[in-house]
Parts: C-alpha cells; sequence; structure tokens
C-alpha cells in the first residue's frame, strides 16, 4: 500500500493510502454491512422463494450503473466524484441537487449499520423494542440503544480522524472476517438442509408457493434492503482520489465488489429459503407474514432453532463486526462527499479543510451530527433502509448521463477504461436507477422529495449568506435536474405499487419513455466546452497536488 507523506494543516490535500486491493476491500466491506444479516428475511418475506430473481435483477442493474462510474473513476481520480462529476458538465446548481441527497444518504448509512447491530445485539440487552409499524413489525431503538449508538458513531469517526490508511488497515482485515462469515453460512445451510434436520430443505422453494406476489420480485429490490446491500460499489469512485493507481485500481474495485457479493448474496437467498423450518413457515400461514422465534436476528434465529448453536453465536458476533465495519466505511465516504461539495462551493469552503493526516475533520464532524440527527425520525432499520436506497440511487442517476454527455463533448479524450456499445449501458443504467426509485413507493419517496426541497431551501439561504457562493448555473442544470424530479414524483405518486397495483407494469413503458427524454435533455442542456474544460482542469490541477504528494515518496 502506497504511503505518503503528512499535509500540513488547514490544507485541502487527501492522501493516497489506498491500494487495489483495499479499495477492493472498501467496496466489498461496505456492501457486506447490515443488508445481507437482514436482505434474506425481508425478501422472503415480500417475494417468497422467487426473491432468488430479485437479488440477481439488482445485480445486473447496479452492475450496469457501476459501470458507468468504472469509466469516469480514472478518468477523473478526484474523491467525491459522484458529486464531482456532474459539476465538471453542468454547474453548481446540478451538482448540488445530486451532492446534497448523495451527502444525506451517505451520512445516514452509518446510523443504519449502527440501528443493525444493535437489533441482532438485542438477544443480549434491551437495545430495541418491537412496535408494529405500517402492518408490519419493526424494532426501534430504546434510550439504551440510542445511547450506545452515539457511541459506536464517535467510535467509527476517531477511527477517521487518525487517517485514511488506518481505516484501510482495519477495513482489511474486517472484510476477510465478513467473507468467511457469510460463505460459512451459506455453506453450513445448505448441506443442513440437504440432511434432512429441521430445516425446511428444498421443498420450501414449492410448499408454500413460489412467488406468492409477482411484483413482489421487483419491489423486494428497493425495500428488502436488496439495492441497499449493493450499494457499497460506490467506494469506488469516493476514494478515488486516495488510491495509488486509479486506471488500475477503480474499475477492478467497482466490477469486482459487484461480482463477488452478487454471486454471495445469490447463494444466501437460497441457503436461508431452505434454511427456514417448515414448521415457522405452516404456522406462519406462508412467506408474506413469516415469523419466529428471536427473529429480531432472523439468520441466527435459525441457526438456533436448527440446532446450529455454534453458528448463532458466530452470527450474533458477526451483527456487531458487519455492520460496524460498513458504518466506519460510510462515515469516511459521507465526510469525502462533503468534501467535495465545499471544493466545488456549494457548501462552505472550511468543509474542505483537512488535518495533518489528510482527513477532511469538519466534514467527519458533520456527518456525526447529521447521524446523530437521523436517529430521531428513523429510529430503526427497517426505517431507514428503503429511504437510503431511494436517495442513493437517484443521486447515481447522473453517473450515466455525464458519460453520455462527455462523450460527445469530449469524444477524443482518453479513457482508460472506455465501455462498449455506445449508449446502451448508459442508457440502461439510468432507467435502472428510475426504476428502482419507483419500486421504493409512495412512502418512501415521499420522505426522499420533501428532503430534496429542505436541500434547494438550504441552496437559497447559502446563497444569500455566503461570501464566496459561486454562479450556480442554474439554466444547465435545472432544464433537467427538476424536470426529472417531478416526474420521479408524478409516478411515485400516481402509480404507488401498494395503491395502484393494476399499474404496476404499466410503468416500465412509462419510465422508459421518461428516462429517454430526460437523458436527451441531460445531454443537450450541458454547459459549453470551454466552462465544462475549466471545471476539469480545477479537478485535474487537484489530482495532480495529490500526485506530486504520492511522488515525493514514491
Amino acid at each position: 500500500m502506497a504511503q505518503s507523506t503528512a499535509e500540513s494543516p488547514g490544507g485541502t490535500k487527501l492522501r493516497r493510502d489506498v491500494g487495489r486491493i483495499g479499495l477492493l476491500f472498501a467496496g466489498i466491506g461496505s456492501i457486506i454491512g447490515s443488508g445481507w444479516l437482514f436482505g434474506a428475511f425481508n425478501t422472503s418475506a415480500v417475494a417468497g422463494p422467487a426473491g432468488l430473481f430479485s437479488w440477481l435483477i439488482a445485480a445486473v442493474m447496479i452492475m450496469l450503473i457501476g459501470l458507468t462510474y468504472a469509466e469516469l473513476g480514472p478518468m477523473f481520480p478526484i474523491s467525491g466524484g459522484v458529486v464531482r462529476y456532474p459539476h465538471m458538465v453542468w454547474g453548481s446548481f446540478a451538482s448540488y441537487s445530486l451532492g446534497f441527497i448523495t451527502w444525506i444518504s451517505s451520512a445516514a448509512v452509518p446510523a443504519i449499520e449502527v440501528e443493525g447491530a444493535l437489533q441482532y445485539a438485542t438477544k443480549y440487552a434491551p437495545f430495541t423494542k418491537e412496535h408494529e409499524l405500517a402492518g408490519g413489525t419493526t424494532h426501534t431503538l430504546t434510550p439504551l440503544g440510542l445511547g450506545v449508538a452515539v457511541v459506536l458513531m464517535a467510535v467509527f469517526v476517531v477511527i477517521n480522524y487518525l487517517g485514511v490508511r488506518l481505516f484501510a488497515q482495519i477495513n482489511n482485515v474486517l472484510v476477510w472476517w465478513k467473507l468467511l462469515v457469510i460463505v460459512a453460512v451459506v455453506v453450513i445451510f445448505i448441506i443442513t438442509a440437504f440432511a434432512g434436520t429441521k430445516m425446511g430443505g428444498p421443498g420450501n422453494f414449492a410448499s408454500h408457493g413460489f412467488a406468492p406476489h409477482p411484483s413482489g420480485i421487483f419491489t423486494a429490490i428497493a425495500t428488502a434492503g436488496i439495492t441497499f446491500s449493493f450499494l457499497g460499489f460506490r467506494q469506488g469512485i469516493e476514494l478515488a482520489g486516495e488510491t495509488s493507481n486509479p486506471k488500475r485500481n477503480i474499475p477492478f474495485a467497482v466490477i469486482g465488489s459487484v461480482a463477488i457479493c452478487a454471486v454471495i448474496y445469490a447463494l444466501l437467498q437460497i441457503a436461508f429459503t431452505m434454511g427456514v423450518p417448515r414448521s415457522a413457515l405452516d404456522a406462519s400461514g406462508g412467506w408474506e407474514k413469516l415469523t419466529f422465534e428471536n427473529d429480531f436476528g432472523p439468520l441466527a434465529a435459525i441457526a438456533a432453532l436448527s440446532g446450529l448453536g455454534f453458528l448463532a453465536i458466530i452470527l450474533y458476533i458477526d451483527a456487531i463486526i458487519s455492520p460496524a465495519d460498513t458504518g466506519l466505511v460510510y462515515t469516511t465516504v459521507a465526510s469525502r462527499v462533503s468534501y467535495a461539495m465545499g471544493r466545488n462551493g456549494n457548501a462552505p469552503r472550511w468543509l474542505s479543510t483537512t488535518n495533518k493526516n489528510g482527513v477532511p475533520a469538519w466534514s467527519l464532524l458533520l456527518t456525526f451530527v447529521v447521524a446523530m440527527i437521523l436517529f430521531l425520525p428513523f429510529p430503526s432499520w427497517q426505517q431507514l433502509v428503503g429511504f437510503i436506497t431511494s436517495a442513493t440511487v437517484i443521486s447515481f442517476g447522473s453517473g450515466p448521463l455525464v458519460v453520455a454527455t462527455l462523450r460527445r463533448q469530449m469524444p477524443d479524450r482518453e479513457r482508460p477504461f472506455r465501455l462498449p456499445g455506445g449508449d446502451v449501458i448508459p442508457f440502461l443504467a439510468f432507467y435502472s436507477s428510475n426504476m428502482i426509485v419507483f419500486w421504493g413507493g409512495w412512502e418512501t419517496n415521499k420522505k426522499l422529495f420533501i428532503t430534496i426541497l429542505i436541500g434547494y431551501v438550504l441552496l437559497v439561504a447559502f446563497q444569500l449568506i455566503g461570501k464566496k457562493a459561486p454562479p450556480l448555473d442554474f439554466k444547465a442544470g435545472a432544464i433537467w435536474v427538476i424536470p426529472w424530479f417531478l416526474c420521479m414524483l408524478a409516478i411515485s405518486f400516481f402509480f404507488d405499487p401498494t395503491n395502484h397495483p393494476k399499474a404496476f407494469y404499466w410503468v416500465f413503458l412509462i419510465n422508459l419513455v421518461v428516462s429517454a427524454g430526460i437523458y436527451l435533455l441531460a445531454i443537450r442542456s450541458r454547459l459549453p466546452l470551454d466552462a465544462v474544460q475549466h471545471h476539469i482542469t480545477d479537478a485535474e490541477n487537484e489530482s495532480a497536488e495529490e500526485e506530486e504528494e504520492l511522488g515525493a515518496v514514491g
């Protein structure tokens, strides 16, 4: 792993201390978090055994989105790329619109990972309490749980404050642990299920219906934690400015992390489906209302019910380690997003200052504060997961548009990794983003659009009181961003999967038309070439500064 020299306090440079495996493990480390601990259970409740296809479809959709960023990352190896790429092409308004959503969703992930760990830990202490919410069961933090959550968040901040190299070293160790545990669960569950013990076995795939609700195969992608479980691929982009060989490492990390975890998750869903005791399925009346003893920690509970006490103990331990590792990763990422917004001028400049360890300390502190606030309106894993999914995916939707626009505006620019197929992959990636947002449902998405509105209120305030607020480039950004958001809002409201199930499949066609329209509008509304080149030059100058710092010790 490359090393770098110390940076003087008050600087703005990040340090390149993350190598190829470190970057890959940052992606895998954030993908395998609390999602795998709850995702198989939640998916089965929504889609039944057909939930296997939910994981595979989601993997394809996330891979399409990830591939567009794999092209952009080596071109512009700058930290906080999800925010900065739109800034290069459409200016401040577009980058702020998507950056604010990205930042909120990133800051929410450490909070949800802490909630996931404490939900499993409820077996040992009253960290959460069961409640009925919207016809389902949720586990919300108790006062004791909230206090422990604050302490865990503080630990994430301290580790990140000490520097990205320490973060990468700790993360590499934890990822090996997580991979071993999840593979062990898959292998042991499948072997035990075929052995004809207390587990249901292969018969579970048909005994209570393979796909009780076919539309659930798609809605589970957004609501059961499936997409949430894949979102960690972004680490290869967000930490791009801190890796030693961006041209090689970024595509390797983005593609590798999604592919590896897709195989693992698909096998896990098979293992869970066969592992559920037949008695639990019969008593619940099927997959839709599946419940069993200690199901606040579903995988560990099934292991215990099946006589696999040793595996249950390991899972309860992992339920602390896996979410904690992902929370650690996302504490890093959220601080890098606000760092990027400070560099772009869309947020106070002090957010882009770094300490002697090359860490954006003020951004890190702000991430901690926001996570604390999010514990109040979203005190449970179940309440946060849908919001994070919709918010993150809609912000990712800009990446495919940036790829398509730059190919037209700068066709001869060097692309160390270039996607084949012209507009096919970028368009399908953008369409995938819009479909996942729709599947999230109105109850979730209305909170997303309220958050977007709050972001615009803050933007107006910053423009009015900010001493050095940059030009908004309002026309270039608003001409496609606002229609896009309004279309997503209208589709989510008028065709909500829960309230309007008969219209569900029509949205595949409606979103196709909307996606094509916004795709073309975004391409045509780009900034003039000289303005784009100016923004790119600013980004390249920072990259050169980082290369100079790395080269001083290389």
